[in-house]
């Protein structure tokens, strides 16, 4: 497990010009609004590095934190909470689409799904987008802490089904608060910011 010594928040940003200049790889957390993206954020560095927005979805930046100087985590813009005003939506898709697809020291994506439901609409079609453009994916499944032990295959098996997941794609359990999964989240985390291949230049 890792045990992080600095962590060091680097900046906002809406626009790909915005970005840090930096080489560091990056691992970006995406997910709906209130799925706990905050929550897993600061467990697996052990810092309140991340905030919960008294209104949901209207945190519309990017912001990056340097993670002991060898990676970088990307804090992106929660989705699909229904008060957020369309003026809002609309800001949303360019700004995570330019990052995602532009920004060539991403390594992977962790989506962050509520283990107690199946995906949303919007969590199938992030999955979608992030295959079509190749970008590597971690499915982080939150609040399995709120599942009993006996019926948590199922719901792993419903969102592996739903996700269209193949079958090398693994889905992470995580409980903030009982500290569960954690392990096995920086194992995915490692293996992404150190694999050779890297996905194709989208520019």
């Amino acid at each position: 497990m890792k045990k992080v010594s600095s962590v060091s928040f680097i900046k906002s940003a809406h626009t790909p010009d915005q970005y840090p200049a930096h080489q560091l790889p990056e691992i970006a957390f995406i997910g709906r609004s209130n799925v706990g993206k905050s929550s897993l954020l600061n467990t697996l560095v052990k810092k309140k590095i991340a905030y919960t927005s008294n209104t949901p979805g209207r945190t519309q930046v990017i912001n990056f934190f340097n993670i002991d100087d060898i990676l970088c985590f990307v804090d992106l813009p929660g989705y699909g909470y229904a008060k957020v005003p369309q003026a809002i939506k609309d800001q949303w898709r360019p700004m995570i689409e330019s990052y995602l697809a532009r920004r060539e020291n991403l390594r992977s994506v962790i989506l962050l799904l509520d283990s107690r439901h199946e995906p949303t609409k919007q969590d199938v079609l992030m999955r979608e987008w992030l295959r079509a453009y190749q970008i590597p994916m971690i499915v982080v499944a939150t609040k399995i802490d709120k599942i009993p032990n006996t019926k948590r295959p199922k719901q792993i098996t419903l969102i592996r089904k739903t996700l269209k997941l193949q079958p090398h794609e693994q889905v992470l359990p995580f409980s903030a608060l009982r500290k569960e999964g954690i392990p096995p989240i920086w194992e995915a985390i490692f293996q992404a910011t150190t694999a050779k291949k890297k996905r194709p230049n989208r520019h």
